[in-house]
């Protein structure tokens, strides 16, 4: 059976990445929508690519020079979220939600109703918005999944265990490109260095806030919220390989 999917922020890493993995096997996926904010060309390019009938680009230009290019109408082009009751008809398979910062967070809780299942990318949202989230998830009866490697892996494990039965969670940390550098040495530091990740290259947000050790404490947050689990049961442990 086909499973239809879209995907909120399609023109970024994730996205980009699980375009690739239904490209290896488009028979068995129908992506129903892709969306950007400003990325029009390359959002054009993947809808035809996958032959996608809906888009939404939110910058008001972007949108305007899509709609300039696409004068034939072959592809749906919409202007803001609040447009998903003209793409849904039912609920679809699975929803990729991978725009980055608190932007992300209003079409999350506004597209959980359209689809089946979830999968969440968005830091931001799960930190901040996971209460308006839960609640939306469980209105809908739509199941969730974290797309974060760390989130993802515990989720794996906990699905054959009580949360009580766990006395301690280890979250992974490279501890980043100034692990063993001492305060001195890292007072004059220049953006270049911090963006030098030992292990991992990533956007230059996520590799400061990896420098600053800042990412690792989102995620402690967020497994907080996720697995409803006190934060004395929540470790970080430094492991430089990335293991």
């Amino acid at each position: 059976m086909i499973k239809k999917i879209a995907i909120l922020g399609s023109t970024g890493s994730i996205g980009k990445n699980l375009l690739d993995i239904i490209n290896d096997d488009k028979k068995n996926f129908e992506v129903v929508l892709l969306t950007a904010k400003k990325n029009y060309k390359a959002l054009l390019k993947q809808a035809t690519n996958f032959k996608v009938k809906n888009i939404i680009i939110i910058d008001q230009e972007s949108y305007k020079k899509a709609k300039q290019i696409n004068k034939n109408n072959k592809i749906n082009i919409y202007n803001d979220f609040t447009d998903f009751n003209k793409i849904f008809i039912s609920k679809i398979d699975y929803t990729m939600s991978s725009i980055i910062g608190l932007d992300g967070l209003y079409p999350t809780l506004d597209i959980i109703k359209y689809t089946k299942t979830i999968a969440i990318a968005n830091k931001e949202a799960i930190i901040c918005g996971w209460s308006l989230i839960k609640k939306k998830l469980n209105l809908y009866k739509t199941k969730f999944l974290p797309v974060d490697s760390e989130h993802f892996s515990i989720w794996k494990i906990l699905k054959s265990q009580k949360i009580e039965n766990i006395d301690q969670i280890f979250i992974t940390a490279s501890g980043g490109p100034f692990l063993n550098k001492s305060i001195n040495q890292i007072k004059n530091v220049k953006v270049s260095a911090a963006l030098k990740h030992p292990n991992w290259k990533m956007g230059k947000k996520i590799s400061i806030d990896s420098a600053t050790m800042m990412n690792k404490v989102f995620e402690v947050v967020e497994t907080k919220n996720i697995f409803s689990v006190s934060y004395k049961k929540i470790s970080i442990l430094i492991h430089p390989k990335s293991y």
